[in-house]
């Protein structure tokens, strides 16, 4: 009897004692979670991801006193950035750089063999990279600058094997955008030009709509809001004036009932 009493007694201490060390790992365990779930939005609030502030730092505006000279070092050192035109955002890189042009391809997921266009700054720069014997001052003075690619056949300048191989032809533009205007003077050579944006997808009207590609890209050039009509997004129009006196529209796009008059009034034709 006596024995059963202290066995007894033994177990019921070992009960107890079970009982508040699990009561205790459970409050334990509660309040750890409680204060996690309580701390863990506003760590998350004030701390951005590394990745993230590095893509937010590529952004520059361009009003910016050496946004610049930043896109200009850019374009020598090989890199591929986003920059504002009149019309939609391009990607753009040195037209003369063969790894550059390789760089610009691979981030838009563009085929090699679809031709891109140049910019440059000035008529002068369009005769010395184009072949525009047959088009006269006062017709590329109209054109000029504005939301037109000018297709006429290259120059033997323009010699660089990677950018649109195969190609006797070559679009020009002339963009009315002050920045990138100030850019190609500054850079002094022609640079490749396409949309900011996938291929087979929309182009874009604010940096934000192409934010998937910083990431790959030098710089992205904020000029802000470039248009708010879906009218925009169809970029400057193509025309063809390879030919003396005739014309081909090859892509329609920003402007052109005013380009088809204007280069009619100059005696150009279209081509049936």
């Amino acid at each position: 009897m006596f024995f059963s009493n202290i066995l007894s007694s033994v177990l019921t201490r070992v009960v107890v004692s079970s009982m508040k060390q699990t009561h205790k790992h459970r409050y334990s365990t509660r309040t750890r979670q409680n204060y996690t779930d309580a701390n863990r939005r506003p760590y998350t609030l004030r701390y951005a991801p590394k990745d993230v502030k590095e893509q937010e730092s590529k952004v520059i505006s361009t009003n910016r006193k050496d946004a610049k000279a930043i896109a200009v070092a850019k374009l020598q050192a090989g890199e591929v950035i986003a920059i504002p035109t009149d019309t939609v955002y391009g990607l753009t890189c040195s037209a003369n750089n063969p790894e550059a042009i390789h760089r610009l391809y691979n981030i838009k997921g563009r085929h090699e063999l679809k031709p891109v266009a140049i910019c440059v700054a000035s008529i002068e720069d369009v005769r010395q990279w184009g072949e525009t014997d047959h088009l006269n001052d006062e017709l590329l003075g109209e054109l000029f600058p504005g939301a037109v690619t000018l297709v006429v056949r290259r120059s033997s300048k323009l010699n660089n094997p990677a950018l649109n191989p195969g190609v006797a032809n070559i679009g020009i533009r002339i963009t009315e955008n002050k920045f990138i205007q100030h850019v190609c003077e500054a850079f002094q050579q022609p640079i490749a030009l396409t949309s900011a944006n996938k291929s087979s997808s929309k182009s874009t009207l604010n940096v934000e709509e192409f934010k998937e590609l910083w990431c790959e890209l030098g710089a992205v050039f904020d000029g802000g809001q470039l248009g708010l009509s879906e009218e925009q997004r169809a970029a400057s129009t193509v025309i063809d004036l390879s030919e003396p006196e005739r014309y081909k529209i090859i892509r329609w796009g920003v402007s052109v009932e005013k380009i088809i008059k204007t280069v009619e009034r100059h005696n150009f034709r279209a081509v049936e």
